[in-house]
């Protein structure tokens, strides 16, 4: 499993236990910087996780407006949770990341969601996070 892969994971653990939660999120990151600061071996994947959910975070109105908005019939508040920080975190990497290509951030977003949530949620996530990328 390559680096960023383990980082969208991480990113993933994180959203979701704020989102689930109701935990602050700088106190998650806090608690997982310093957790990575004892392991050097996730120090790798911490730094892009870190990249992440603060890009989440800063875009996080932009963010779920184009999933509001591509989401056909679904809002925010209705999706799984995993749902809802996979697709925060593919639409993060669509558009304000790039260096990530398109496929690639829909790809890794599906593979999780298959991986973590429901048995739709792959194709669900899929859809989405492919016509907000058509539309960008």
């Amino acid at each position: 499993m390559s680096a960023r892969t383990k980082a969208r994971k991480r990113a993933l653990d994180i959203l979701f236990q704020a989102d689930v939660r109701g935990d602050d999120v700088s106190t998650i990151l806090a608690a997982e910087a310093k957790r990575a600061a004892s392991e050097p071996a996730r120090e790798a994947s911490w730094l892009y996780a870190r990249e992440i959910v603060d890009g989440v975070i800063d875009n996080r109105d932009a963010i779920d407006e184009q999933i509001t908005t591509f989401a056909k019939d679904w809002s925010l508040a209705r999706m799984p949770a995993v749902d809802r920080a996979l697709l925060r975190i593919g639409v993060w990497e669509l558009l304000y990341n790039d260096e990530v290509p398109a496929a690639v951030a829909i790809d890794e977003a599906v593979e999780l969601a298959k991986e973590f949530s429901t048995d739709d949620s792959g194709s669900f996530v899929h859809g989405v996070l492919a016509r907000i990328s058509r539309a960008a």
